[in-house]
């Protein structure tokens, strides 16, 4: 205990007399934070952003086309395909699901926005959080998500222009909103929900598109009247149903366009960005013990034991580490705080926890180098005695 007590104060002592040089390392420290919790706040926020409506799918499994590969655009169903579904055995309901995508143009700036055709309280539409769901049939009329709101002043009652291409000609629709949902965002954007005719008539088409105004859905999510039998219902489903594949969420999440890519880019960069703090503190720390060998010589010559003088490195790389941390998850919460909605950044609790955890832990183990070369440190060689 006394070397300990020791140890803290020399590492106190020494931090305190170089308080320029070792503030200037705790702020390198704290930029590398702020860009480890920048960048896992940006691979949750593009994660989100990417799958946070399939994720949030009240169903087990999703219906895609036969041979669409798991792809949400590249699938196309028949539209008494749901009804078939719900007969299954083992199905408590079914949804289908229309995409598609537009812009709002009756704001001050132009918002792009996904539209997806849905039926009301049934799997595919969220829970609201205030107002009502629309009308079936053409009703014009629409449930926007939290992030449409979050982005504009739009609020239940408004009515919004939305434009979109048929064929060569560009055509405007008027829809009212009647509801709210939590944030749905679908493929990086703030989502409508419509009923399922009405996104038939607004959705872009081409020539060929426009001689029909049957809504085809993209895929029916399907909820299970017991979620433990996900494998069961889905071979099911598939021996039963003609020209379907079925997928559990996961797999859906994972086959989105670019989404596994995107992850793995975003965890590589965070992984790097560690190793660079790795290199920076402990090549800081190893530049201070060769500073500091004579006074090293000195302590061991007066009786210090390699417990204190290791113990003493310890704790000042802690302490330096976790003012640098420090600063730089303030730093994180106040960016946090001002940037716009529109930038995709997720702070995670538990994932910023442990990015934090994480850079105390590098800290020590930048600093194992300096710490062994201290305590093989000779006292006569370094008072030069030797």
């Amino acid at each position: 205990m006394r070397s300990f007590f020791l140890a803290t104060y020399l590492a106190i002592k020494e931090v305190m007399r170089n308080k320029g040089r070792f503030f200037l390392v705790a702020l390198v420290i704290a930029l590398i934070t702020v860009l480890v919790l920048f960048i896992a706040a940006l691979g949750e926020g593009l994660s989100n952003a990417n799958r946070q409506y399939v994720a949030n799918l009240d169903a087990q499994l999703v219906v895609f086309l036969e041979k669409s590969d798991y792809s949400i655009n590249s699938s196309r169903l028949e539209t008494n395909t749901v009804k078939s579904i719900r007969r299954v055995e083992g199905v408590e309901d079914a949804g289908p699901i229309h995409t598609s995508n537009s812009q709002i143009v009756s704001l001050a700036e132009p918002l792009k926005v996904s539209i997806l055709g849905v039926e009301a309280e049934r799997p595919g539409m969220p829970p609201l959080l205030e107002g009502r769901y629309f009308r079936g049939g053409e009703a014009r009329e629409t449930v926007m998500d939290g992030s449409v709101a979050e982005r504009t002043d739009l609020k239940i009652g408004d009515e919004i222009e939305i434009r979109s291409t048929q064929g060569t000609k560009d055509e405007f629709y008027t829809l009212k909103i009647v509801g709210l949902v939590d944030e749905q965002a679908y493929s990086f954007q703030p989502t409508l929900f419509l009923p399922a005719a009405t996104w038939e008539l607004v959705r872009p088409q081409s020539e060929s598109d426009l001689n029909s105004d049957t809504p085809n859905p993209n895929i029916i999510a399907v909820k299970l009247s017991d979620p433990a039998r996900v494998e069961e219902v889905r071979l099911r489903l598939q021996n039963e149903v003609a020209n379907i594949e079925v997928a559990d969420i996961e797999t859906t999440i994972n086959n989105i366009p670019g989404y596994t890519a995107q992850q793995g880019t975003v965890q590589t960069q965070g992984v790097f960005t560690l190793l660079i703090g790795i290199l920076v503190i402990g090549g800081f720390f190893q530049i201070q013990i060769l500073q500091k060998v004579p006074q090293i010589g000195v302590l061991k010559a007066i009786g210090s034991s390699n417990a204190v003088v290791g113990l003493s490195a310890v704790i000042q790389i802690i302490i330096v580490t976790g003012i640098g941390v420090g600063i730089g998850s303030g730093l994180n919460y106040l960016f946090s705080l001002v940037l716009p909605a529109a930038i995709p950044l997720a702070f995670n609790g538990a994932w910023s926890l442990a990015a934090i955890l994480l850079l105390l832990f590098i800290g020590p183990l930048g600093g194992m180098v300096s710490i062994i070369y201290a305590v093989r440190i000779e006292p006569l060689k370094a008072l030069r005695l030797g």
